[in-house]
């Protein structure tokens, strides 16, 4: 990943944990970066670029209107994010890692939690969707659990009805579920809403307020 936001100076970042957060699609790191002071004071929050351009902006992988994927694509962008993790975690000696991702990035985060379940402590996914993959399907459910925070409006419309459905299956039986609705806020981020993930990730991640 080449282009981050850090919520941190660099020299503060040792010994924290790390919130990883995504993006949706069509916009950038600096939207999700402007979110850094709703979370808990403890974390170092980062916001990655995704790879591919979108007339401007970026997204993780090309999505249709029925959130249709090449899967080839999802894995590089997923296995780039896991490299860049790697390199990070060996750098700062990082306590934890969670993920919050924002539609698309919320595809994002499910995916790396599936590929590496022992990696991430806990995970919130915003107005999004956990993608339907035959090859991801035959190494689950997973064998642990992570918190998960699933905040949506159930009226959104940008994230279709079969989308959804599978959405709730998946987490249900492959992670320790909480839901949070929100009607009427569309596919949109809203305060009460940061606010309840913050809480949730100060309950589930050690050392994520700084009391």
């Amino acid at each position: 990943m080449e282009t981050v936001a850090w919520s941190r100076p660099e020299d503060e970042r040792a010994g924290t944990p790390l919130l990883l957060m995504l993006h949706g699609y069509g916009s950038d790191e600096r939207r999700m970066s402007a979110h850094f002071d709703a979370m808990p004071s403890g974390f170092t929050c980062a916001a990655l670029r995704a790879p591919r351009d979108v007339s401007g902006d970026y997204g993780w992988f090309l999505l249709d209107y029925f959130l249709a994927n090449d899967f080839a694509e999802v894995v590089s962008a997923a296995s780039g994010v896991l490299a860049w993790l790697d390199a990070v975690t060996a750098r700062y000696g990082f306590r934890s890692v969670s993920v919050l991702g924002f539609s698309q990035g919320m595809a994002m985060a499910t995916t790396l939690l599936r590929l590496r379940p022992r990696t991430v402590s806990a995970a919130v996914g915003l107005s999004g969707f956990v993608l339907k993959n035959h090859l991801l399907a035959s190494m689950e459910p997973l064998a642990e659990r992570v918190p998960f925070l699933w905040a949506r409006d159930p009226a959104d419309l940008v994230i279709n009805r079969d989308a959804a459905a599978f959405t709730a299956d998946w987490l249900a039986a492959n992670t320790d579920l909480s839901i949070a609705d929100y009607d009427g806020m569309g596919h949109h981020l809203r305060a009460d809403e940061l606010m309840d993930a913050a809480s949730f990730l100060t309950v589930h991640v050690a050392g994520a307020s700084r009391g």
